[in-house]
């Protein structure tokens, strides 16, 4: 063997070791993944349980996401209600707009698809009232210096003199005396009233008589058995529904006089008061629907809800019939649903001014009814939206003031039914008119859930009852006079929170609704409880006599 062959024969060799010692380390490998397939299967397994765990994972943070958002848009919303709020508390208390300055007040009619006369109309009227505003800007004189009224005559008066020292009449002449006088006030004064019922015995028992022994007979107290007389009755009520203190602030007022009364007798009384005046409250409600031209709102009457221990929301209705100035309220377990208005409102024929509510849409179509609407509601939706798009909120205030400007003008010269009727058909439809057209041809440019949005969209819809006010001089352009009587209701709530029960809430109504009246009527309202209370009991057989004999209108004092 050659040294060629050798050497090749070697590296043969070493090239069979080689790739035996690879053989033998791939089978070791190969030993290593005899279960490849089942580690396959697992380690897929978990590959998927990550990526359900991601999937959901990502869906949490979807969840979050929108949730966010949801939160953002209320934070929002909440945050414009507190801007809202501080400023109807902090702000001005008239809802009256009035421009930075005066001499910019114009109608802008670019834009809008008026006829050439209804623009000339339209001008022509703002230009008459903007005339007749400084014509009477003109006559308006400086206000004087307020000046301090003297005390009434009427009040009984103490005199107290008072003289100088060392005086010597023989030496002096005593001149007109300088006379101050100060109001002064005695704390409350009770006393007891005894009924003495004189008894006679006959002498002579022979004389044909029905009784031999006769008595005064007593007079009528407001509640049998019951030791309180009329004025302290109407004091309790009026303290609790004019004067807004609870009856337990009434109790402790008593006891620092030196009078004690248990909380549930005068609870107990307050129901025999709401009781005697609830024939009354019927007559009344018999006069208010006879009208025929009624504003309607509605406020909220926190009740217990007896089965919930807590206060509940209610609602309570109020009737103001205009032209004989009566105001009914009307409490229905404290609902505000639309079955209420059809009882109240199922035989009445007239006018219905009220604001936006739903409710009253179903009066529409129904014959001998006519629904109108609030331009103060629309004017405060506006006045909301102020801030979030001035210039479209003040051209809608601007006109709204014009339309107002028309009715101060009305009262001012003192116009009657039909002149007023007159000056608006001449002033105010024609601004009324351009002032609709305005609202359809903005809308589509401003956010619809946005502050101006909503106000124009709240006024147009309601524009067919806000412009009816024009067709009779009687009818008002808002419903301030029914919210001005629905207002210690809420003044109430503040100090006596809640009524116990819905019955406490019906002699509520009750007697709101005789306050009311006193008080369109400017009337006396502890003269006329007491006068009530004294006389209420001779109509208890006389059915002759008219219960509206006794109603606050026709009291005279």
């Amino acid at each position: 063997m050659t040294t060629e062959e050798e050497f090749f024969l070697q590296q043969i060799l070493e090239e069979r070791d080689r790739l035996f010692r690879e053989t033998s380390r791939l089978k070791d490998k190969l030993t290593a993944f005899e279960d490849f397939e089942s580690e396959r299967a697992s380690y897929k397994l978990q590959i998927g349980k990550k990526d359900q765990q991601i999937s959901q994972q990502d869906q949490t943070i979807d969840r979050l996401d929108q949730t966010i958002d949801k939160l953002d848009q209320t934070i929002n919303k909440l945050k414009e209600q507190v801007q809202m709020l501080q400023r109807r508390i902090w702000g001005k208390s008239s809802e009256r707009y009035i421009n930075e300055d005066p001499l910019q007040r114009r109608l802008d009619f670019e834009g809008l698809d008026l006829l050439p006369e209804e623009k000339e109309m339209a001008e022509s009227a703002r230009q008459e009232i903007e005339k007749h505003k400084t014509t009477i800007a003109k006559e308006v004189k400086e206000k004087s210096h307020p000046v301090r009224k003297s005390l009434p005559e009427s009040l009984p008066r103490e005199e107290t003199h008072i003289y100088p020292e060392n005086i010597n009449p023989e030496n002096w002449t005593e001149l007109t005396p300088e006379i101050t006088e100060v109001l002064e006030r005695d704390p409350a004064r009770w006393y007891v009233r005894r009924i003495i019922r004189h008894k006679y015995a006959l002498k002579d028992k022979t004389l044909d008589v029905e009784k031999q022994i006769v008595c005064a007979a007593m007079p009528p107290l407001p509640i049998a058995k019951s030791y309180a007389g009329a004025s302290v009755l109407a004091d309790i009520i009026i303290d609790k529904y004019v004067n807004h203190l609870p009856f337990y602030r009434q109790v402790q007022m008593f006891k620092q006089q030196g009078i004690s009364i248990a909380p549930a007798t005068i609870n107990g009384w307050f129901s025999d008061v709401a009781d005697l005046l609830r024939p009354s409250y019927f007559r009344l409600k018999e006069l208010v629907m006879a009208s025929d031209y009624i504003q309607s709102d509605e406020t909220t009457l926190p009740v217990i809800n007896n089965e919930k221990h807590q206060a509940v929301k209610g609602y309570i209705w109020m009737l103001r019939s205009v032209i004989p100035k009566l105001v009914l309220f009307h409490y229905d377990h404290g609902s505000r649903a639309q079955k209420v208005a059809l009882a109240l409102f199922k035989d009445y024929q007239g006018v219905i001014q009220s604001d936006g509510y739903a409710v009253y849409d179903m009066y529409e179509n129904k014959k001998g009814v006519l629904p109108i609407g609030c331009w103060a509601h629309a004017r405060r939706y506006f006045e909301e939206a102020l801030k979030e798009d001035k210039a479209h909120a003040s051209y809608a205030l601007e006109q709204i003031g014009l339309l107002y400007d028309v009715e101060r003008r009305a009262t001012m010269e003192n116009l009657s039914f039909d002149q007023r009727s007159e000056l608006r058909s001449r002033l105010s439809y024609p601004i009324m008119t351009a002032f609709e057209k305005w609202l359809v041809n903005e809308h589509p440019k401003v956010l619809p859930k946005g502050r101006i949005g909503k106000a124009i969209r709240y006024t147009y819809n309601i524009y067919h009852k806000l412009t009816r006010y024009h067709l009779e001089g009687r009818l008002k352009m808002d419903n301030n006079l029914a919210e001005n009587a629905i207002r210690p209701i809420a003044l109430g709530r503040k100090n006596w929170l809640f009524c116990s029960n819905h019955d406490a809430a019906e002699n509520a109504a009750v007697i709101y609704s005789m306050m009311a009246c006193c008080k369109e009527h400017g009337v006396n309202f502890r003269q006329w409880m007491v006068f009530f209370l004294e006389n209420v009991h001779s109509y208890d057989t006389n059915y002759s006599k008219d219960l509206a004999e006794l109603l606050p209108h026709n009291f005279k004092p």
